[in-house]
């Protein structure tokens, strides 16, 4: 760390100059000119990239004091009064009561009128008061962005494209999945069916290898406290191969808060002056509809008598309808336009018919026309990701008729059970020096896509009866060792996870035989910050972590391997409270935020670095 430097002044024509008297650290003199900020550090120049700009400070020229710093991390204001420098308030800033009314009615109305909104929870509105279910109310969002270090968000970014190659390469890999299956089938009759249905499909020949996956890789920042200064570097949650959401309203909550730094934050009482804030453009829409359009491309001509569709297959009761709306909108801009359906999942034997052909093209009904054929080029599953959508043997026969049809799958069974935990945790074994990892099956392991994946992975572990099994068997059934750790189970959808010291009353109210069904995660521990959430109508304030969703779309060949279309397709940011253990929105955890980029030692390395090379 820094020690704290004592200061002389300085006053040049152009500019107020603090340099520090000789110490034991290293001389870090710090310039602060009337539109740029430089900092010595180590006795090198460091220029803040964009002077017009200012990301990491509000320079305000006076007695050359800062102002404001803009948008910190907690490490970034620490490297601040470590030099010295004492901002005037904190981001966010405080809100007086008016203040927090009104930002509240803003958000509310924008929110209803860009379709930042879901269907209320029964919490909201009871069922009798909305009998026809045309309430609609604010999704739950921040107020304020919340910061991310910029070194952190790109290079989760980066990181999408091999993700996606590596997930398209395990679903090819039957082999490999089966053995995945084998060790967790003994607990889990969800995977089991899957399995079951893949078998079948196989059993008569599969008619389309065509696989698209909308993917989603969340991640939290981990604080790296083995080298000074810490940094923050991100480690994945899990991977989403299945109705991966919240694309279309993460656009709308990033879109949110730009409109508050051009029309409300600079009119607070400690004011956010517009400019300030770096926040990065959000294109999740377009990249998810576009991983769609280009499925639906590469299907191929349908049958002369039918017109080519694609069906969005969605929950009877789903309440993140806008959500998904939002894609099927921007695919209506396409030229032409791609005709989009929604299908209940319980409807598809309803609705749908195969062909009696080779292919066994999927037919589709429109309840509004019933002699209208449709082709289903693309089947976008946004249901069908758990157990509770197969409530008996038909909705199971349902998932096998789509299976067993030439449309194109998102995704397809196999590439849902590439999404299971125990994939991951098998992903992110490492191995000893003279023995290759698994993930060198995929991706070598000398490549740079390979080390930019292992430093993402976090500690997993199988909970099964292996060495490693039993180590973690271990640490889970220890009442201290435990509260470092999350229980996962191989689902989607929020709210499955153990956490901590409910741990081993869990795993002690099963047969043991079932263990191995789970895997054990070292809890990442981002480092809190403070933002209010509005939820509900009510606003709530305090301390809050974030978790990271980078978007990816990938198109590929079951048979040949080739990829098509591959794709980063935007980002995620949610926020739940500090104390909160699960995040998911949709199952009431958390809420919608979106990015302020914030520059942290590595940032500013980063544009030093690329300064001297211009």
């Amino acid at each position: 760390m820094w020690s704290r430097p004592s200061y002389r002044m300085n006053e040049p024509e152009t500019s107020t100059c603090l340099e520090t008297a000789p110490a034991a650290s290293p001389i870090i003199p710090v310039i602060f000119n009337a539109d740029r900020v430089e900092i010595m550090c180590v006795k090198r120049q460091i220029p803040q990239a964009n002077p017009r700009r200012p990301r990491l400070l509000d320079i305000g020229f006076v007695f050359g004091q800062v102002v404001r710093v803009a948008s910190p991390s907690s490490a970034m204001r620490d490297s601040l009064l470590d030099l010295g420098i004492e901002p005037s308030w904190p981001f966010p800033p405080h809100l007086t009561n008016v203040e927090r009314e009104t930002l509240a009615q803003i958000i509310k109305d924008w929110a209803s009128g860009h379709g930042l909104v879901v269907r209320p929870p029964p919490t909201a509105i009871a069922a009798e008061a909305d009998p026809n279910r045309i309430a609609a109310v604010p999704a739950p969002v921040t107020l304020f962005p919340s910061g991310i270090a910029r070194h952190a968000f790109r290079k989760g970014l980066a990181a999408q494209k091999a993700y996606n190659e590596l997930y398209a390469a395990v679903s090819r890999d039957e082999k490999f999945l089966a053995d995945i299956v084998k060790q967790v089938i003994d607990g889990d009759e969800f995977v089991r069916d899957l399995w079951a249905v893949h078998q079948t499909v196989k059993s008569e020949g599969y008619t389309q290898s065509l696989s698209l996956g909308l993917f989603r890789s969340d991640y939290m920042a981990h604080k790296d406290t083995s080298v000074l200064p810490p940094f923050d570097q991100l480690k994945q949650v899990e991977f989403n191969t299945i109705a991966s959401s919240f694309g279309g309203l993460s656009v709308r909550a990033a879109q949110l808060h730009h409109y508050l730094t051009k029309t409300a934050y600079p009119l607070l009482q400690q004011p956010i002056v517009e400019g300030t804030l770096d926040l990065p453009e959000n294109k999740a829409i377009e990249g998810l509809a576009g991983g769609i359009e280009a499925a639906y491309r590469a299907y191929g001509d349908a049958q002369p008598e039918h017109t080519k569709c694609v069906i969005f297959l969605v929950q009877g009761d789903e309440r993140n309808v806008w959500d998904q709306r939002h894609l099927e909108y921007q695919l209506a801009k396409s030229s032409p336009t791609i005709p989009v359906f929604r299908l209940a999942f319980a409807d598809i034997l309803k609705n749908t018919t195969l062909a009696q052909t080779k292919k066994r093209q999927l037919l589709y009904s429109s309840p509004i026309n019933q002699d209208a054929k449709y082709e289903v080029a693309v089947v976008y599953m946004r249901a069908g990701y758990g157990p509770d959508d197969y409530p008996s043997q038909q909705a199971w026969d349902a998932r096998c008729h789509l299976e067993r049809s030439h449309a194109i799958k998102c995704p397809s069974v196999l590439t849902q059970l590439a999404g299971t935990k125990k994939v991951q945790q098998v992903l992110a074994t490492s191995r000893s020096e003279n023995e290759a990892s698994i993930l060198s099956k995929f991706i070598k392991d000398d490549t740079p896509s390979a080390t930019e994946l292992w430093k993402t992975f976090t500690n997993i572990y199988p909970m099964d009866a292996s060495e490693m099994g039993l180590v973690a068997r271990k640490k889970a059934l220890d009442p201290n060792q435990c509260q470092d750790y999350v229980l996962k189970p191989q689902r989607e959808g929020g709210g499955n996870n153990i956490y901590g010291k409910a741990i081993p009353d869990y795993l002690n109210s099963m047969p043991e035989s079932r263990w191995g069904s789970f895997i054990l995660m070292e809890l990442i521990k981002p480092e809190p910050q403070r933002n209010l959430i509005l939820r509900n109508g009510q606003i709530e304030e305090g301390n809050v972590i974030n978790e990271l969703g980078v978007y990816g779309a990938c198109l590929w060949d079951q048979k040949s391997g080739k990829i098509l279309h591959n794709e980063e397709a935007g980002w995620l940011l949610r926020t739940k409270g500090d104390k909160s253990e699960e995040g998911g929105v949709a199952a009431g955890y958390g809420c919608m935020d979106s990015v302020s980029l914030t520059l942290t030692n590595i940032d500013i390395q980063e544009d030093m670095d690329a300064a001297a090379q211009e």
